[in-house]
């Protein structure tokens, strides 16, 4: 294979969306496996839509993921600029030489005359293409209407026959030309339509392969019949299915965060979710699911790309999200999560001093129930907060029970007695204090729980023990024993 060139191209009219992103990186893929250039250009010509903001945040959610382009914002490159805005003059010349060579032509209908046919002719048949009124006028009868200095579009003009292309993921396809009005390239005002524009940068850009979504199968005959009349190599196309929701509905915000940066903001992992949008809709051909960036890069091919829609499961992303907590460093963890803890007013910078290995302790307990990285902070913070929240109902299930204060300050003074306060010796004082006074150690242990946790779940009670410390322990079993 040639060393593919491909672009990631949105437009900045909202935040980069979990579709967007697999979109990009899919192109990102590609061009690792092969040695190619990933190219990012902002199609940015929706100007009442398109804002700084939503280009900044386009550019985060990439850099988050991890998907570094080649070419591009902040890049430059041979091929800039690389924001669609800037490249209206360059549009509009290929649409002068596609009328030059015949390809298109000037439309003089004004869009009230266009809508008046078209809804006579979907009244009298049920469908209308435009009829190509100003396809046969004579030359004096375009001068005339230079002269007038009327309002003109340019159309293209479709020739007769099959468009046939072989999409690198749906195999053939085949659309009929009669089917496909004349479409305006360049709009009266001058500005140029989607699909002039695009196709003048990806010739411009040298695009070899064009990699998106399914949602744009319809414009891609229009745009193979840009190509060749402008007299450019057409590039391969790959068209990748959509991410439905659970729902089997199109991903939407009615189904949960939609925005990559959301993502991050609810404590995902860049890599877990770069794993996961790869899964989503393309497989190894393996029973392989954690990769690494490198993995997926050598791993990933366009005919391992389903031809059916995928399906976004939460569920799913959570359990990555947790496989790659789990492969973190202690001190790669402490630094992922240390933004949480400081907005939650749990943070200290001791925590990276002299109470690292404290610390590191706490975090190695939590990780394995830790779904997101908020949940250090808010499981962690029995242990870093003096106060906790106590589940009312807990209280009055556990500690609330006949003979339990008795019980819990027996067991705070037999905590007091102890030589070394860990958890063999925590759990040994307990069991023998429980079996002196007649109670059941489970009851007993449930009990402790909620007093030091204010929960009835938590991690290891002796361990939590051990790392809360005496004092601390004492302080919360004294609220309840007496």
């Amino acid at each position: 294979m040639i060393s593919p060139r491909v672009r990631f191209a949105p437009s900045p009219t909202g935040y980069l969306h979990v579709g967007g992103a697999r979109t990009a990186l899919f192109n990102w893929l590609f061009a690792r496996r092969h040695g190619g250039v990933f190219v990012l250009r902002i199609e940015d010509t929706d100007t009442e839509r398109s804002s700084d903001e939503m280009v900044g945040g386009i550019l985060d959610g990439l850099r988050w993921l991890g998907l570094d382009w080649d070419e591009g914002p902040g890049k430059g490159g041979a091929y800039g600029p690389y924001f669609q805005s800037q490249r209206i003059d360059r549009h509009r010349a290929m649409a002068a030489q596609l009328v030059a060579n015949g390809s298109a032509y000037y439309c003089y209908c004004t869009p009230e005359e266009i809508k008046a046919r078209r809804d006579a002719g979907e009244k009298a048949s049920g469908g209308w293409i435009y009829d190509r009124t100003c396809a046969h006028l004579t030359a004096d009868e375009i001068a005339a209407r230079e002269r007038d200095k009327r309002p003109r579009a340019v159309r293209f003009r479709v020739p007769a026959g099959v468009v046939r292309f072989d999409d690198l993921v749906h195999g053939p396809i085949e659309i009929d030309g009669a089917t496909i009005e004349d479409f305006v390239i360049l709009r009266s005002d001058g500005n140029p339509t989607y699909q002039l524009s695009v196709v003048s940068d990806d010739v411009e850009m040298k695009i070899t392969h064009v990699v998106r979504g399914d949602d744009h199968i319809s414009n891609t005959p229009k745009q193979i019949l840009l190509y060749r009349a402008a007299g450019a190599g057409v590039p391969q196309f790959a068209h990748v299915p959509l991410i439905l929701g659970p729902d089997k509905k199109r991903l939407s915000k009615r189904h949960g965060a939609t925005s990559v940066m959301e993502y991050a903001r609810q404590g995902f992992l860049p890599e877990a979710m770069m794993n996961f949008l790869a899964l989503l809709g393309w497989s190894p051909g393996t029973n392989q699911e954690l990769f690494t960036r490198d993995e997926l890069a050598a791993a990933f091919t366009l005919d391992g790309i389903s031809g059916g829609n995928a399906v976004f499961n939460p569920e799913k992303l959570d359990w990555f999200n947790q496989q790659y907590i789990m492969r973190l460093s202690p001190d790669d963890l402490a630094t992922r999560i240390k933004p949480s803890l400081e907005a939650a007013g749990l943070w200290s910078d001791a925590y990276l001093g002299d109470r690292r290995a404290w610390f590191v302790a706490i975090l190695e307990l939590l990780q394995p129930r830790a779904t997101r990285l908020d949940d250090f902070a808010s499981q962690g913070r029995l242990f870093f907060a003096d106060a906790i929240d106590y589940d009312p109902a807990a209280v009055e299930k556990h500690l609330r029970a006949d003979g339990m204060a008795a019980h819990l300050a027996a067991l705070d003074q037999a905590f007091a007695a102890l030589p070394a306060f860990d958890a063999a010796s925590t759990e040994a004082a307990l069991r023998s204090l429980a079996d002196a006074r007649g109670v059941k150690a489970a009851s007993l242990i449930h009990a402790v729980r909620v007093a030091v946790t204010g929960k009835t779940a938590s991690p290891g009670l002796f361990e939590v023990l051990a790392l809360l410390g005496r004092e601390r322990v004492h302080a919360r079993l004294g609220k309840w024993g007496g």
